[in-house]
């Protein structure tokens, strides 16, 4: 059987674009070359697309380079598909090898549903909660699930946070873009005058900010996949090198956290983590695959959630990949049953009726 052309989008208008070169470059190496062939359509920094030679998805180190050629610049026609050069690309399924805005916030996933073709991970809905770090701690709390406290500000509203803090949970404090992913724009505030500093850095990224407390404890992640009946991988502990796990320490520094599968805590401690990811995946409407991460705290042992990244890494060092394999999964099987999952829920959505008859 001829394999089917899955078309792997990476690069993109973000800041995790460098990322994304590593993520699309393990996909690529590990999709089954009798079931697939990839087609690499890379994004560059302006949100341009372009269709990538075949030969340079293969390279010798384990990140892609984006070529720019203006005569492979890729359209996308809505209900029809993706074109290059006045011909229509064969896709079975797009694969986004995207991270943060405009990659796994619900924009991609719209333009794909308007275009009317397959597509891997969350679909709008599932992405853009959780991308929205406010909103989904919002709809774990009514769901009941044991969130990281927090509070969130605009740039209106910055005058008063030194109360709010104080009167919320104190410093120090995280500060996060709330629209944002993989650590960027987020730095500690141990005082007032670090908490100026830190919110001018996030609001570079971000109309919104979210603030949490320091947590006194242990980084936890567990990997999700699947659609209706989701299963989870895991959990791992992740023990940085850095002051706090850092975009840097995440992607960048080899050396930058001590990956530990399984994390190091009770059999009951573990399952726990696992029933609350799948909990915490399906309140949000996730599917396909996901990475539910968690604070475990020292002194109490609490076990709180603090995000979901519904298109984790996919790098060397990611975990969402290593949590999978170490449960059985080889990463090869793990990216054609992403595939299979994208084209599952598709194939249930392209019956539906959008219109009165």
């Amino acid at each position: 059987m001829k394999p089917k052309k899955i078309v792997v989008l990476f690069g993109g208008k973000t800041g995790e674009h460098e990322v994304s070169l590593r993520s699309a470059a393990a996909i690529v190496k590990n999709m089954d070359p009798e079931l697939w062939e990839p087609v690499g359509i890379g994004i560059d920094y302006d949100g341009r697309w372009y269709l990538q030679d075949s030969a340079s998805l293969y390279p010798k180190e384990d990140t892609l380079t984006l070529v720019r050629n203006p005569d492979s610049a890729v359209s996308v026609v809505p209900g029809r598909g993706l074109f290059a050069d006045g011909e229509q690309l064969e896709c079975a399924c797009v694969f986004p090898a995207l991270h943060g805005t405009f990659g796994e916030d619900g924009t991609l996933q719209g333009l794909m549903e308007i275009t009317g073709l397959p597509y891997a991970g969350s679909d709008v809905l599932g992405s853009s909660l959780g991308m929205d770090k406010e909103m989904t701690k919002r709809i774990w709390q009514e769901a009941g699930l044991p969130v990281v406290p927090f509070i969130t500000a605009d740039a209106e509203e910055t005058e008063s946070l030194v109360s709010r803090i104080e009167n919320s949970f104190g410093f120090p404090v995280f500060i996060k873009p709330v629209h944002l992913g993989s650590s960027v724009g987020v730095s500690r505030a141990a005082n007032p005058l670090e908490l100026e500093r830190s919110l001018d850095a996030a609001f570079r990224f971000d109309t919104r900010v979210i603030l949490e407390p320091e947590i006194s404890g242990r980084e936890i992640e567990c990997a999700v996949l699947g659609n209706h009946t989701p299963r989870a991988y895991g959990p791992g502990e992740v023990a940085p090198s850095h002051e706090f796990y850092s975009y840097e320490a995440k992607y960048i520094d080899p050396d930058g956290a001590d990956l530990i599968i399984p994390a190091l805590l009770p059999e009951p401690d573990l399952e726990t983590i696992r029933d609350l990811a799948v909990r915490a995946f399906l309140a949000v409407k996730a599917q396909g695959l996901s990475r539910v991460d968690f604070f475990y705290e020292n002194n109490s042992n609490r076990i709180l959630l603090n995000e979901i990244n519904t298109l984790p890494g996919f790098t060397s060092i990611s975990m969402f990949p290593r949590m999978c394999i170490h449960g059985g999964i080889s990463f090869r099987d793990l990216v054609t049953e992403i595939i299979h999952l994208g084209i599952e829920r598709f194939n249930e959505r392209k019956n539906l009726q959008f219109r009165h008859t």
